[in-house]
């Protein structure tokens, strides 16, 4: 294959010309290094015998923070600006619009600190779009949640992050005959390692390393992998740089050691830094609570101790014919104490001997134990709930009850006509991380006290979580072998114990007159 160095150089040169605008090399040229320019200098200067390009596809696979966003802006304004390519059509996609905004942002940052760049393109942020009016092209975001893409006639596709694709239709449909009337289409994938060896993404990763190893042979398709073996020793520094090619550049070493020391000894944790730090692919999913540490915070929670006490109840409501869950969280009132936990789980009654026989799990015995409520029926009876919780709610200084935006509003709505303040929370990763890693940070430190609770401890050991590109993570109720209500619940607690004041003023019945139950 001929290698022009005039094609490289173009493209080089051009992606040099570009400011960086983020942290310490904001104002700085984007110095390419070496890996990169490797990567520019394959793409572009290997040609064909007609001087179009060697490459269609590219596939680089990375480790985080090695700047595989800004160098995906800058080839993708390289496309759109100077490939040469009349009424060019440059995408980015990505699972969804927020991911891949991301390397359009850093495009049309790297635009504005261009003035060259400014005068000649377009910006219109509305639509995530820069045109280019000189030659009638432009380059925009799309994310497989966009319904309609079709008359699409891509020049430039950038593919970001594609382990996290739902299914394949977004990539195919971009990839496959939509730039057959370009003569030299590019479809370039940029991602990190996936957690399931399974999908689109780890097909994709197959394919590049079966024509890495010569197993398969596809002239047009450039395959570029930075990452370990499964059998790697993973604590050998010297193997960090395998996967992360800019350690030392955009990345420290110290910053990365001290990843690694902080999540060694977690098993979820760990998974991340594999697969996000050192690009392996996961096998399977992995459980994410190690129950040796759990159990280390068996410690005794006396309920009438912790009368009148500020508490945050998570509440987590299941199908009718499912377990509900209740917790209640008592934030620590020293420094030194612990985070107190008391859970509450409901079953319908009719519905209990055929769980147990269904699911092998011992609800008959968890309720003679005192341990699991049943509701007369066969589904669960909500207002036995509600005045359940207001009965707590005499008991204790129930500050907030926190509940799924989406499973309780009736139920939040009458809670809240009982006196109680009723706060919605989100279930996605913005919402879900935080107080989840506090779960976990709490329970290694031993700053938890759950009491032993047996279903609860059922309940973190089923625990499967799901992670986003940006490392955020959350439960996933349909990847965790069982139920998992009652940490769902702990967590939503849990996120508002975290946050706010201990301070005691007293139950809400303290403004008005007391119900009792008969």
């Amino acid at each position: 294959m001929p290698f022009s160095e005039a094609h490289a150089n173009h493209a080089i040169n051009f992606i040099e010309q570009l400011k960086l605008t983020k942290g310490r090399w904001a104002g700085q040229p984007f110095k390419l290094l070496p890996w990169e320019k490797d990567l520019v200098r394959r793409l572009f200067g290997t040609l064909r015998e007609d001087d179009t390009r060697q490459y269609r596809t590219a596939y680089v696979e990375i480790g985080k923070k090695n700047g595989k966003s800004e160098l995906g802006a800058a080839i993708a304004l390289y496309m759109l600006l100077a490939d040469g390519e009349p009424n060019a059509e440059v995408y980015v996609a990505a699972c969804d619009r927020q991911q891949a905004s991301i390397i359009f942002n850093t495009s049309m940052n790297f635009v504005e600190g261009n003035p060259t760049l400014s005068k000649v393109t377009n910006l219109v942020r509305s639509t995530k779009r820069i045109v280019y009016p000189k030659t009638g092209s432009f380059y925009q975001v799309l994310s497989s949640d966009v319904k309609s893409k079709s008359g699409i006639n891509a020049s430039c596709v950038i593919l970001d992050e594609i382990w996290t694709y739902p299914n394949p239709d977004l990539a195919k449909m971009l990839t496959t005959g939509s730039g057959d009337a370009r003569t030299q289409p590019l479809f370039l994938y940029l991602t990190t390692a996936g957690n399931r060896l399974s999908g689109y993404g780890w097909e994709m990763h197959q394919k590049a390393k079966d024509i890495l190893e010569g197993k398969r042979v596809d002239p047009t398709f450039l395959a570029i992998i930075y990452g370990l073996e499964d059998d790697a020793d993973i604590e050998d520094e010297n193997n960090w740089y395998k996967a992360n090619p800019s350690l030392g550049h955009t990345i420290s070493i110290e910053r990365v050691r001290e990843h690694y020391n902080q999540v060694k000894d977690d098993p979820a944790d760990l998974a991340l830094f594999k697969q996000l730090r050192l690009n392996m692919w996961l096998k399977q999913e992995i459980k994410w609570m190690p129950m040796d540490k759990w159990d280390l915070c068996n410690f005794t929670v006396d309920p009438e101790e912790l009368k009148g006490r500020v508490c945050y109840g998570g509440l987590d409501l299941s199908s009718t014919s499912d377990i509900t869950a209740f917790v209640l969280v008592f934030p620590p009132l020293e420094e030194g104490d612990k985070f107190q936990v008391l859970p509450y789980f409901w079953l319908p009654e009719e519905t209990l001997h055929q769980r147990v026989k269904r699911d092998s799990v011992p609800y008959d015995i968890w309720h003679r134990q005192g341990l699991l409520n049943l509701t007369e029926g066969n589904v669960v009876h909500y207002g036995f709930i509600e005045k359940f919780i207001e009965l707590l709610g005499e008991k204790y200084n129930i500050r907030e009850i926190v509940y799924d935006r989406w499973g309780a509003t009736q139920m939040s709505q009458n809670l809240e006509g009982m006196g109680f303040t009723v706060v919605p929370f989100g279930q996605g990763f913005k919402d879900m991380s935080p107080p989840t890693k506090d779960l976990m940070r709490l329970t290694l430190s031993k700053q938890i006290a759950h009491g032993g609770h047996p279903v609860l401890r059922w309940m973190a050991d089923n625990i499967v979580v799901r992670t986003d590109p940006a490392g955020n993570i959350k439960v996933d109720k349909e990847k965790s072998s069982e139920k998992i209500d009652g940490i769902v619940a702990m967590i939503m607690g849990l996120a508002r114990a975290t946050v706010n004041p201990t301070d005691d003023d007293g139950s809400i019945y303290d403004e008005r007159d007391m119900i009792i139950l008969g």
